[in-house]
């Protein structure tokens, strides 16, 4: 599997990081991992196949992981990277999914679901496995962050693993869920004295990392309040048996 990192940050404008979303790469198709509106230009910008993306999971539904749908769909409907396609583009997420894509589909006059391609909207369940892609099963989780948001495990035909917080409060059970991963992307929203309970701060995310021992763990969804802070060294006063990694737009991971 490979990584792309499209947005490493939040909803508040940045110069260098636009909010939430993942390309993920696999032998079986690509998923995005949740979808901002800046993800759109994102995928052009690193010249990756958006015409071809097989699913996308929405994490929740804050507007800085999900309003890109609409923009996405609005687009591919004249495409000339869409023309041809005829497989289908399944949409995952939790209870409401459906619900939220007809209010975009509405305010797009209908437009959002006649593409040359079936768009298949599937709500899935707390802690019950389903299918993301042939030969790719996946796991949601509902975490501390909304009513309706999920962090998500994948594991390819191979056992490779990948899990992705996106953005939740702290709870000890997210270590379980997290457990040995291949590549655990994890929310650490700031550095210390955290403003909100729906989010990490370094040392809760660093307590997540240290007790589901990952082969390797992401840090993403940063505030401005990081751009000031020495990266390495705050994550070096840890004792972790992995490598911790910054999210930065751009970074490209190979699992």
């Amino acid at each position: 599997m490979e990584l792309v990192v499209l947005g490493s940050g939040t909803a508040n404008p940045h110069p260098k990081r636009s909010s939430s979303a993942f390309w993920l790469e696999t032998d079986s198709g690509i998923v995005l991992l949740d979808l901002a509106a800046s993800a759109v230009h994102r995928m052009a910008q690193e010249r990756l196949d958006w015409g071809n993306i097989d699913a996308i999971w929405i994490s929740h539904f804050h507007l800085d992981h999900c309003a890109g749908l609409a923009p996405l769909l609005f687009g591919t409907r004249h495409a000339d990277e869409t023309r041809g396609r005829t497989k289908p583009l399944k949409i995952f997420g939790a209870k409401g999914l459906k619900d939220l894509f007809g209010t975009f589909d509405q305010i797009a006059n209908g437009k959002l679901l006649k593409q040359p391609f079936p768009v298949e909207i599937i709500e899935v369940e707390h802690l019950k496995q389903f299918q993301l892609l042939a030969d790719v099963t996946a796991i949601a989780m509902s975490t501390p962050h909304t009513d309706d948001s999920h962090a998500i495990r994948i594991t390819d035909r191979s056992n490779a693993t990948i899990v992705f917080t996106s953005d939740t409060g702290f709870r000890k059970d997210l270590s379980a869920f997290a457990k040995e991963a291949d590549l655990l992307i994890i929310e650490s929203s700031f550095v210390r004295d955290k403003k909100s309970e729906k989010h990490l701060e370094l040392a809760e995310a660093m307590y997540v990392i240290q007790h589901s021992k990952p082969k390797r763990a992401m840090l993403t969804h940063l505030y401005a309040e990081w751009d000031g802070v020495d990266f390495r060294s705050e994550v070096e006063k840890f004792s972790l048996d992995c490598e911790v990694i910054e999210a930065t737009d751009g970074l490209r991971l190979k699992i």
